[in-house]
């Protein structure tokens, strides 16, 4: 399902990181994702019931990388 934020909500939206990036909507493998991408260091912040989620803690990396865990954390979830 797709995210719907008014345009003027998304044009002053930013990422809490250090950079402060602009945001856009879905993911680098998903357009259509409920989340918010950073432009400037990739991470993915999720949407839920129409609102964005913009903690760090809560953010992963694009690509399936959480920050802070070793890059392999998920390789064994089969």
């Amino acid at each position: 399902m797709a995210i719907t934020l008014d345009a003027q909500l998304l044009e002053i939206l930013a990422c809490p990181s250090p950079d402060h990036a602009p945001l856009r909507p879905g993911t680098p493998e998903d357009a259509g994702a409920d989340a918010l991408t950073c432009t400037e260091c990739g991470r993915v912040y999720p949407v839920r019931d129409g609102i964005p989620v913009l903690l760090l803690e809560e953010a992963v990396f694009s690509g399936d990388h959480t920050p802070g865990e070793p890059d392999d954390s998920r390789a064994d979830s089969a």
